[in-house]
């Protein structure tokens, strides 16, 4: 029987009063309920308005992060993506350890595992519950102190061969050359991760030619730094959207897993042929995480695939490989900036003490050793961490303790935070390390000799490395921590002694997945930080 047109128009009717009967619950009733409204925060702006902007932006947040937690404590409400979507922002070292020690409550939002899962797979980055823990047993023996050790080399000599390759730059010596060190370091700290990762020479300090190095450089240079655009965005909902109407950022991300897999999937077979043997003593972690996925102790149903073991290393790649460049070059900024030339010279002067001439493996543990390198380290680490925030979504309901009593609206005070399932947990990494209330009202300055003489709350926070959130906390810390520390202490140990940098060149932070540097008024022309190297013998 045919409906008659009345009843279709009843029925769209009451489809049409259901659908809207929905949104305005959701818009409107829904978020009086969440218990989030009983902790402070700055007024809503309009109705589709956000806070998102005012947090997230790296050259204001520290700024804004100071005026919110004199306003309304440590624990504040802000507005996400619209009135549904009230968030929780905590500067608060109690409720931050809660969330950082607790990951399967606490996990990173499917939209972030989505866009990471993209771009470099689901390795140890993306992954979460027990695909994490497995990947962690899997990789763990591979970052041991033993070898670690094995690398010293490696990182000394990439550091000579950028050391040598800048020298080469200069026409001059006496008056230098600028050079974007954020360019620089990102080449060569690539080439040690190539190495280091899978025994793959990528040549990146000499020659920017190689496929796999050109693949992720394209992905993330002109895919995530000059692609982030709505289209982009709605892709993460809707990723179907990507491969319906693919522009020039799909196709590049497509073209660089395509040339990623077929040279990584034919590493990944070769070394599984090597380690047959024996003999064989490779110490890359492609080699480690083969033979540690195949020994007893790791039980047959914990394994992990040959394209998890690939996603390992192209998350090995960029999260050791990116972070580890943007925090020397910040520090090296931070060194040459006007008023910060007396560090420099302070910091060369106790790296001279030391024996160049001595065998890596005996060198490295003086100068691990080396008390202000180290400040010079947590400092920069601290004032300009390369990652600026992370994000964790609620699984479940939850109670979130409160260091500091939390005011209600009625007035009352209560020292936990509920928060429904679902509920978006903003951990601001830098905020966090500049705290005035915490680290003094010398917070926001670069002064590492604050790390000789501690204020006693600084000792209570949270962080796998001094105290820092720069390494994350938790069981989801970074695993590669003392890889990146020990490669930072290396590569300034050759550069400082070897170069003067002078001059540079005004730039601003802005938050592209990580903290990267843009010269103030061209920021189309993608990250960069020029400064001026000099041979130190020449001044």
């Amino acid at each position: 029987m045919v409906p008659s047109l009345s009843s279709l128009l009843l029925g769209l009717i009451i489809l049409f009063l259901g659908v809207a009967s929905f949104l305005l619950y959701f818009l409107f009733v829904a978020p009086l309920y969440n218990p989030l409204r009983d902790v402070p925060g700055p007024p809503s702006p309009k109705l589709f308005g956000t806070h998102l902007g005012y947090v997230l932006d790296a050259e204001l947040s520290a700024k804004n992060h100071d005026m919110l937690v004199s306003r309304y404590g440590k624990n504040i409400r802000i507005r996400g993506l619209g009135p549904w979507d009230d968030r929780l922002l905590t500067l608060d070292p109690l409720a931050i350890a809660h969330v950082m020690n607790y990951p399967t409550i606490y996990q990173k939002p499917w939209q972030s595992r989505r866009l990471i899962t993209r771009l470099i797979g689901c390795g140890m980055l993306a992954a979460e519950g027990v695909v994490h823990k497995r990947q962690r047993k899997v990789s763990n023996p591979a970052f041991s102190p033993q070898n670690l050790r094995g690398f010293i080399p490696l990182f000394f000599s990439k550091a000579e061969e950028l050391r040598d390759k800048w020298l080469s730059l200069m026409s001059n010596p006496s008056d230098g050359v600028k050079v974007d060190i954020c360019h620089w370091i990102s080449r060569a700290t690539f080439d040690v991760n190539g190495i280091a990762g899978f025994d793959y020479q990528f040549h990146a300090i000499q020659d920017e030619s190689n496929e796999v190095y050109l693949a992720y450089k394209d992905m993330f240079e002109i895919a995530i730094s000059q692609g982030q655009n709505l289209k982009s965005i709605i892709g993460i909902y809707l990723p179907i959207i990507w491969k319906l109407f693919p522009d020039e950022s799909t196709r590049i991300v497509d073209k660089s897993w395509k040339t990623i897999l077929k040279v990584g999937r034919h590493l990944v077979q070769t070394k599984k042929a090597t380690i047959a043997d024996k003999n064989n003593t490779d110490r890359d972690l492609l080699t480690l995480l083969l033979k540690s996925n195949i020994s007893t102790e790791i039980p047959a149903e914990q394994r992990i695939s040959d394209d998890d073991i690939l996603f390992q290393i192209s998350t090995f790649l960029f999260a050791g490989s990116d972070t580890t460049s943007l925090a020397l070059t910040w520090i090296l900024l931070l060194l040459s900036r006007p008023g910060h030339q007396h560090l420099q010279n302070r910091l060369r002067s106790e790296l001279n003490t030391l024996d160049s001439s001595l065998p890596p493996d005996e060198l490295f543990p003086l100068i691990d050793a080396l008390p202000f390198l180290d400040n010079v380290i947590k400092e920069g680490l601290r004032v300009i961490p390369p990652v600026h925030s992370s994000l964790r979504v609620a699984t479940k309901d939850d109670i979130i303790p409160s260091s500091t009593p939390i005011r209600k609206p009625d007035g009352s005070k209560v020292n936990v935070i509920r928060v429904a399932k679902g509920t978006m947990v903003h951990v601001p990494v830098e905020g966090f390390a500049l705290d005035k209330s915490v680290w003094g009202e010398d917070a926001w300055d670069f002064k590492p000799d604050r790390w000789d003489d501690l204020p006693e709350a600084v000792k209570t926070l949270p962080g796998l490395y001094s105290n820092l959130l720069a390494f994350s906390a938790g069981p989801r810390s970074c695993i590669g921590m003392r890889f990146s520390i020990m490669e930072m202490k290396i590569m300034l140990f050759v550069l400082m002694r070897g170069f003067d940098f002078v001059d540079p060149e005004k730039v601003f932070k802005a938050n592209v997945v990580l903290t990267r540097p843009y010269v103030v008024g061209r920021f189309k022309e993608g990250s960069q930080c020029p400064v001026v190297v000099k041979p130190h013998s020449a001044l």
